[in-house]
């Protein structure tokens, strides 16, 4: 009986035990809480996540733009930079919009000054004695030798080989060369009345053909005001003439021409090579366009209120069968799908400029083997031009 009483006495503290283990146990609200408690963690530091993802793009879009900033600003600096000598701009632009282009050699050369070895010099070159104006013998007053005196006159001297020759040229006085044409009044025998010859209309007006000749070669190729020509006239020339008269001068000139020029450019088309170009112009203070059309004999020039390839299509078809040279100007690229030549100088100075300004090696390493080429094909063209050597060695291997 007490093994019983002891057996079950046993048995209470293995009950106590686990009823304890049972009390430890969290519940189930304690469990939902603990749930939602980690949700709420979850969620904030998702929370957390999603500002830091949004501030590292706002950061890498700040860094985006300063970084297109940098590169525009670096663009404009480099455009700033450019001169007529690394980019396609005009001479004319060298000055406070762009950086002076260098005038001087970058490191000191070690030729002496002066003419090369081999290089072949240019002289003035003399004009025949039949042509000549005016010959002048000069005759020396003694020997330089022994100091003898040396008679004056040329007959009585005895010379040997060919004199040397000293040419003068100059401008003989200028006086105007006017012609008087008289037309005297004749009376008729029958009606007793009296007639006059009409002038010929070549001779109708005031001015004849060499003085219109200048006045349209002055205002028209030299750009000189009206005023100045007529200044110039009057005070050089000694021809006084009016504005009206310098006007009227050149509107002759230009009718008579008008159709020689317009027969040359009919032949613009059938041209097998074209140079061709156009520049700012101004017509009574109007932007215009010179347009310049080189062809092997003759040059013409045209005005255009447009830069475009309308011009190209007016003159030279809608189609140029022949070989057009340009400066890759975009109306020629879009006007002319035949062959066609670039213009070598306008390559040259896109090279230097990309030497210049370029922060890629490989980029600047392709340059400078393009410009090397580039200055042994003008090697080649120069000794070619000079004779030294002929067409079949200017192919470049």
């Amino acid at each position: 009986m007490s093994a019983t009483a002891g057996g079950r006495r046993a048995k209470r503290p293995g009950v106590a035990a686990n009823r304890h283990q049972h009390s430890n146990q969290p519940s189930r609200e304690e469990l939902q809480r603990r749930l939602e408690r980690q949700q709420r963690e979850i969620e904030s530091l998702q929370d957390q996540l999603a500002r830091r993802e949004k501030q590292l793009a706002e950061q890498e879009q700040q860094i985006a733009d300063a970084a297109k900033q940098i590169a525009d600003l670096e663009r404009q600096l480099a455009l700033r930079q450019q001169n007529s000598t690394n980019s396609s701009k005009p001479p004319s632009s060298d000055g406070l919009a762009g950086e002076q282009r260098s005038r001087g050699r970058k490191r000191k050369s070690r030729r002496k000054p002066g003419g090369q070895p081999g290089h072949v010099g240019h002289h003035r070159r003399l004009v025949p004695t039949a042509e000549v104006s005016a010959v002048e013998v000069l005759l020396p007053s003694q020997c330089r030798h022994c100091g003898a005196g040396l008679p004056q006159n040329p007959r009585k001297v005895t010379v040997q080989g060919e004199p040397r020759r000293h040419q003068v040229t100059e401008i003989p006085p200028i006086q105007p060369h006017i012609t008087e044409y008289q037309l005297p009044k004749v009376v008729c025998g029958h009606c007793g009345k009296t007639t006059h010859a009409p002038l010929p209309e070549e001779i109708a007006g005031h001015f004849g053909p060499q003085l219109a000749a200048l006045i349209a070669y002055l205002t028209v190729v030299c750009r000189m005001p009206r005023r100045i020509v007529e200044a110039l006239l009057a005070q050089v020339l000694k021809i006084e003439i009016g504005l009206g008269s310098t006007q009227k001068c050149w509107e002759e000139a230009s009718q008579a021409v008008a159709a020689p020029c317009q027969e040359l450019e009919r032949q613009l088309k059938d041209e097998p090579v074209l140079n061709a170009d156009e520049t700012g112009w101004r017509t009574n203070g109007d932007k215009r366009f010179l347009w310049a059309f080189v062809a092997a004999r003759y040059v013409v020039y045209t005005v255009a209120a447009t830069r475009g390839s309308a011009v190209l299509i007016r003159l030279l078809g809608a189609v140029f069968q022949g070989i057009l040279c340009s400066d890759r100007f975009s109306a020629y690229l879009k006007y002319h799908k035949g062959k066609a030549q670039f213009c070598w100088a306008h390559l040259k100075r896109d090279l230097l400029g990309m030497v210049e300004f370029t922060k890629s090696s490989a980029v600047e390493r392709f340059c400078r083997d393009v410009l090397a080429q580039h200055a042994r094909l003008f090697r080649l063209w120069h000794k070619f031009r000079g004779g030294q050597i002929d067409r079949s060695q200017l192919i470049l291997r």
